[in-house]
């Protein structure tokens, strides 16, 4: 799979890998509308894992808003998630 996902509590979490091919980019967007379709979510949430995504990662994730819209499921669209280093204490 080329695309991360979990489903929870009517949420159907996606994760787009920043560095998606060109190549790969009708693959991936075959395999959300799957997801979308299997699933039934109330809510998509995709998350991007860079912060400088390839354009087809972005091609992707144009598709996946334009699925949603279609059958009326909200989404969501976050950033990669980045920990910030807590100094440590002695």
């Amino acid at each position: 799979m080329l695309i991360g996902h979990a489903f929870e509590e009517g949420v159907l979490h996606l994760s787009l890998p920043g560095d998606l091919a060109h190549t790969s980019r009708s693959a991936a967007d075959l395999e959300a509308q799957e997801l979308a379709h299997a699933h039934r979510p109330r809510h998509v949430r995709v998350q991007l894992s860079t912060a400088d995504p390839t354009p087809a990662s972005l091609s992707v994730l144009s598709k996946v808003r334009r699925f949603c819209e279609n059958v009326r499921i909200p989404l969501t669209v976050v950033g990669p998630v980045t920990v910030a280093a807590t100094p440590l204490q002695e």
